[in-house]
């Protein structure tokens, strides 16, 4: 009878770890370099989720929502063509502990509030191009290393149609 108690008390306590271990924003350090890779500060950055958007000067940090959905972030500087980038959402370690320990509502509430979920926290965005930021490719203390993105990866699908009159 005291392990089915310990049992449920601890399934109880871990149902929402990632709500309770995380907060439902983190950091995300946002800079651009030019084609020729100097840094370029203070462009005009806007990232833009399921939850909204947000602006950030490059060379700044932003506290960036947590999602289950992948994060879109453009980059203007009037000497520059766009920056464009997409930051993909991966499960962090407080939704691992929910699904490994059985805490089924708790991996339910998390992966809704997306409080199970982490973005890059440190990317650098190339004027010209239109890179992917993976989690998974993160360094300690170093920016995550972006991949060129095929055109249709980070623009909405476009649906040419005729009207008849």
């Amino acid at each position: 009878m005291m392990m089915k108690t310990l049992a449920i008390a601890a399934v109880l306590t871990c149902s929402g770890c990632a709500s309770v271990m995380n907060e439902t924003t983190h950091p995300m350090k946002v800079e651009t370099k030019s084609a020729t890779g100097e840094l370029v500060t203070g462009a005009e950055c806007t990232l833009t989720s399921d939850y909204g958007s947000i602006s950030v000067r490059s060379g700044e940090t932003a506290r960036v929502r947590r999602s289950n959905q992948d994060l879109d972030i453009l980059c203007k500087d009037p000497k520059n063509p766009d920056a464009v980038a997409r930051a993909i959402s991966r499960v962090n370690g407080g939704m691992w502990g929910n699904i490994i320990i059985g805490g089924g509502i708790g991996a339910i509430i998390d992966h809704s509030k997306g409080t199970g979920y982490t973005y890059p926290t440190w990317v650098q965005l190339v004027f010209g191009k239109t890179l992917v930021f993976d989690r998974s490719a993160e360094a300690d203390g170093l920016p995550t290393v972006g991949t060129e993105a095929p055109a249709s990866a980070t623009k909405p699908d476009v649906v040419a149609t005729t009207v008849k009159s």
